[in-house]
């Protein structure tokens, strides 16, 4: 599956998870900053399981210490769609997120989660890069975004980040299931590699489910990049928008009411409504 894809997958699952409107499943129920910051942070998580790729997202996203870390997990992970790509890689990244969380600094202003905040800043950045929120924009603009979603939370809602190893766990399953679902698939035992006998693999069913190369795969969607992954992640992608601003507007209606008020007046006026 496409980065861009993984991202917005990441994102969709987190709007249906930490929600309690219609059209969601509300097992993990958050107010609409944790919706918001998580639903940026977990498109991030459904990306990081590539940084076994040196020219991932992910790879690119701080360089060149990024670029090193990815040559690095490449090499531990025996390549790309490998090591990182199993339940073992996935339960690695998981457990960093659970680590960061307990990295706290305190000040005469209360406990700071420093080791969090700067992870979740990490998390948007690369989502934000691959979902192309800043096109025209270099990297810094996407770092500053990053900041400033981070920043909001431990603002608002500084005891919220327990949130940040489940945003791990949600992008960590959508992107192995993403990845499962193309035709490549994926080392889920990972690494134990258990390849199908020699005269299992020209069966027409076996060898799409059951790779040569051990890897499993579901390929529903094609070849990653295929016009059905797109036909699927059109209303994906949609949803998860929807989401977002649902919760972005309850946040600014709840802290930012006068500026909503007035932006509301303001489009009235333009629109000759008011």
């Amino acid at each position: 599956m496409m980065g861009g894809h993984h991202a917005a997958s990441g994102a969709a699952a987190w709007v249906a998870i930490a929600s309690t409107g219609p059209y969601t499943l509300g097992w993990y129920p958050l107010d609409a900053a944790g919706i918001l910051i998580g639903g940026m942070a977990t498109a991030g998580t459904a990306l990081v399981l590539d940084w076994d790729h040196r020219h991932s997202t992910v790879a690119q996203s701080l360089p060149p210490l990024s670029n090193i870390i990815a040559v690095g997990i490449e090499n531990a992970s025996g390549g790309h769609r490998q090591g990182t790509h199993s339940l073992l890689g996935g339960a690695f990244f998981v457990v960093l997120a659970m680590v960061a969380g307990q990295i706290q600094l305190h000040t005469d202003w209360g406990i700071l989660s420093v080791g969090a905040g700067v992870l979740c800043m990490f998390l948007i950045n690369i989502a934000a890069k691959a979902l192309k929120l800043f096109p025209k924009s270099g990297w810094i603009t996407n770092w500053l975004f990053a900041l400033t979603m981070a920043g909001l939370v431990t603002w608002f809602a500084p005891d919220q980040w327990t949130w940040l190893p489940v945003s791990m766990l949600t992008g960590v399953v959508v992107h192995i299931v993403g990845d499962m679902i193309t035709t490549g698939g994926v080392p889920l035992l990972w690494p134990v590699v258990i390849k199908p006998p020699k005269f299992l693999r020209k069966l027409p069913l076996v060898k799409d489910v059951w790779k040569a190369n051990g890897a499993f795969s579901i390929p529903l969607l094609g070849r990653a990049g295929s016009r059905r992954e797109w036909l699927v992640l059109i209303p994906v992608s949609a949803y998860a928008m929807v989401g977002m601003c649902v919760a972005a507007w309850a946040l600014g209606n709840v802290h930012f009411p006068a500026a909503l008020a007035f932006g509301s007046s303001f489009m009235n006026t333009l629109l000759g409504t008011g």
